[in-house]
């Protein structure tokens, strides 16, 4: 049984129409990346008991805290993130959510990402420390433009931390935005590490956000692959179809009704049980 949730803040900046249209979806988790326009590591203790409440009042759990960690670029002061990632660790607990999602950290243009592998293995074993005390699962993302944007760099990150701790979240549009065909390229390399999926597609020609499996992400071929292997975890719509940005993206109630309808019609078609 697959479990689907999703970004919640590309449904609206409000968060109660976040719950709403999410448990219109009859979707039971969300993605808790921000409220009212403000991220999920700055909600003051006001905002997270009316969030903690009206997750109550809609039946809904968070699968992970869509945090900006690693979100800096890799020559960035580290002591001060550190301190984000003890909040983000924070937020995890105080919302039951098992997993934080955390970047590996741009690398500046011009400069050859393995002159900053060191560096960047180093902030990421200390990330993965704390979380180990938290008793939280670090998520890397692939995100164009961070040390662990290619398939072989991201297998570097998770196998030479070496933790259980830190796991891959995968993101076929941002592979398809590095000139990775997601499935071809990426998928027989990282299986084993693959422990969370963000549902969002591109077209390579162009780079269009689309609908989930129009676009050369290969969605299909990965549902079938993991359903042949026995995956059982979380499915995030992140459709990105109206607006994209360093932060994150946003689609709107009709646009992020369309992801998830497209998406799950594909479930459906493959004879996959989801809830």
């Amino acid at each position: 049984m697959w479990t689907l949730s999703g970004f919640a803040d590309e449904i609206s900046p409000d968060f109660e129409t976040q719950c709403r249209v999410a448990a219109a979806l009859d979707l039971k988790f969300i993605e808790l990346r921000s409220a009212w326009d403000t991220n999920v590591l700055d909600l003051d203790d006001a905002q997270r008991q009316r969030v903690k409440s009206l997750l109550r009042q809609y039946g809904l759990e968070v699968s992970s805290i869509g945090s900006p960690i690693g979100k800096i670029f890799v020559d960035e002061d580290f002591d001060a993130h550190l301190g984000r990632m003890h909040q983000a660790a924070y937020m995890a607990e105080y919302f039951r959510a098992p997993y934080v999602r955390i970047f590996s950290f741009y690398v500046r243009p011009g400069t050859d990402p393995d002159s900053c592998r060191d560096e960047v293995l180093r902030r990421l074993s200390a990330l993965t420390r704390l979380a180990t005390g938290a008793g939280v699962v670090l998520l890397h993302e692939n995100e164009q433009g961070v040390y662990g944007d290619t398939p072989k760099r991201c297998l570097d990150v998770v196998e030479s931390v070496g933790s259980p701790h830190l796991t891959l979240a995968w993101d076929p549009a941002n592979f398809v935005q590095v000139g990775v065909r997601p499935y071809t390229d990426a998928y027989q390399l990282l299986r084993s590490h693959i422990e969370y999926v963000q549902i969002k597609d591109t077209k390579r020609s162009t780079g269009e956000i689309v609908l989930p499996g129009l676009g050369d992400g290969e969605v299909r071929d990965t549902v079938r692959a993991l359903r042949a292997d026995g995956f059982d975890g979380f499915f995030s719509l992140e459709p990105h179809l109206s607006e994209a940005h360093s932060l994150g993206g946003f689609s709107g109630p009709e646009l992020f009704t369309d992801a998830w309808e497209a998406f799950t019609t594909m479930l459906r078609a493959e004879g996959v049980p989801y809830t």
